[in-house]
């Protein structure tokens, strides 16, 4: 047989319009975007990400390098929770004012008691919260996230609040609490054990010396939960619940899925997820201030976005995402290479959050139309 129409009533299979995996497009993109800023910086002389001086060993840029996966990594842990929540047809607007709220809460339980032989100028605690040990700090983070998650999970689940009108208000709330909890004041001088959870060389550890990356733990972090939750989306029943209730809530309440409590459970894990990037941010800045995490949600919606996820849910993976991040960090630092203001910057990255929801209607539309 031809091109074999026994099974399908007559309808002849077109391999032509076999649809390609959205990453797949995402990839490309990614690499014509670094193609084009590596022409730009070409024509001004220097290179976007090979090194091009003679007294400096390697092939290519690493302090760039280094700079964009930084840049990246805090915001992609919270996209890959902002990834679960979208693929379950939510939204969470909270994950940047969590992350600051969370900075400035754990940073007091890092500290240490004191600086340069006298007491820490910046205790915001008592004595009794000097000094612990790094599993307490990282516990107490863990608790605000999962804390915040639940609220907006129980909220969105039980009272059926929209979760853009959910998630606003813990936005709103928890960006308070992060300006109340030491008077707006920043709040620094961690332990040394809390400063290496970022600043160390978990890579190093974890392959017992073979591979070193020093500095560079929020990206083997990213790298380790971006595989994680990919296998935990695929292979689990927590991720086949989560695709099932953002493709269609009412057949998967009908199926026997506890929709309700899965939805607090997503936004549980989102929460902790925000709070792993504050624990991180904290300890490779040494500090935390009211102010961190501003705009980190919305730079989160888009990363997962452009690398495919579905604003209407049931469509996505956490490796689009990654690729999606990729681009935004891309364009970042290309931006920066070119010499293009901060300001200018700040525009563009508006133009493609915007630019990134306008292709997945499009995304949308031509599915629908088959």
């Amino acid at each position: 047989m031809s091109q074999g129409t026994h099974g399908l009533g007559g309808l002849k299979y077109d391999p032509a319009k076999k649809a390609r995996p959205p990453e797949l497009n995402v990839l490309v993109a990614l690499v014509v975007i670094t193609i084009i800023f590596e022409v730009l910086n070409r024509l001004n002389g220097t290179s976007f990400l090979f090194n091009l001086r003679d007294n400096v060993p390697g092939l290519f840029n690493q302090q760039r390098i280094d700079i964009m996966l930084l840049q990246v990594s805090i915001t992609g842990i919270i996209a890959l929770g902002v990834t679960q929540v979208i693929i379950l047809g939510g939204i969470d607007l909270s994950s940047g004012s969590v992350v600051g709220a969370t900075a400035m809460i754990v940073m007091s339980f890092a500290q240490t008691a004191l600086v340069n032989g006298n007491p820490n100028p910046k205790a915001v605690l008592g004595e009794w919260a000097m000094d612990l040990p790094v599993l307490a700090p990282i516990l107490v983070g863990l608790a605000c996230g999962l804390f915040a998650g639940m609220i907006n999970g129980l909220l969105i689940a039980y009272t059926r609040i929209p979760p853009f009108i959910a998630t606003l208000g813990m936005m709103v709330s928890a960006r308070g609490v992060a300006r109340w909890w030491s008077n707006g004041q920043p709040v620094s001088f961690p332990t040394e054990s809390y400063a290496g959870l970022a600043n160390g060389d978990l890579l190093g550890t974890l392959t017992f010396g073979l591979l070193h990356w020093p500095g560079q733990n929020p990206a083997v972090v990213f790298a380790l939960l971006t595989v994680l939750f990919q296998v935990v989306m695929i292979r689990t029943v927590y991720g086949k619940r989560t695709y099932a209730i953002g493709s269609n809530e009412a057949a998967a309440r009908m199926s026997g899925i506890a929709v309700d409590r899965h939805k607090v459970l997503v936004y549980m894990i989102a929460g902790a997820l925000a709070a792993v990037a504050a624990i991180l941010l904290t300890s490779k800045n040494l500090t935390a201030q009211a102010g961190m995490g501003v705009m980190y949600e919305l730079d989160a919606i888009a990363m997962a976005v452009i690398g495919g996820v579905s604003l209407s849910g049931g469509r996505g993976s956490m490796v689009g995402t990654v690729l999606g991040a990729a681009i935004f960090s891309v364009i970042i630092s290309g931006f920066t290479s070119i010499r293009l203001d901060a300001y200018y910057q700040e525009m563009v990255k508006g133009v493609i959050i915007v630019g990134a929801v306008v292709l997945d209607q499009w995304r949308q539309r031509s599915r629908a139309r088959g």
